[in-house]
């Protein structure tokens, strides 16, 4: 069985698992993705995110051709990326806007 995950957007750097993965095994980036394959390197559960590429400590994580996080550490390609390796971002930008509009 062909295991994918789904690439929204060309900006995206990272892919969601549409089943589990596990280390050593080929996942097909579907999608923008277009068929390219990548080496997983640790398991990622069904729904989680994959890195599609080197992703460095502090850089912002982009999914849906948005910023959704902040990589905590270095992330490898074929790596899940989740909480312990990111901070989201999108609900605090939305705070920073709403805090902002607060003080006007």
């Amino acid at each position: 069985m062909e295991k994918t995950a789904i690439q929204i957007k060309e900006s995206d750097h990272v892919a969601t698992a549409t089943v589990e993965l596990l280390p050593a095994e080929t996942v097909i980036v579907s999608g923008i993705g277009n068929g390219r394959p990548l080496r997983v390197e640790e398991k990622i559960p069904r729904g989680h995110k994959i890195a599609l590429r080197d992703i460095a400590a502090h850089e912002e994580i982009h999914k849906y051709g948005e910023v959704i996080g902040i990589a905590t550490e270095a992330i490898l390609a074929g790596h899940w990326v989740h909480v312990h390796n990111c901070r989201g971002a999108k609900g605090r930008r939305f705070d920073e806007i709403h805090a902002r509009k607060q003080g006007e």
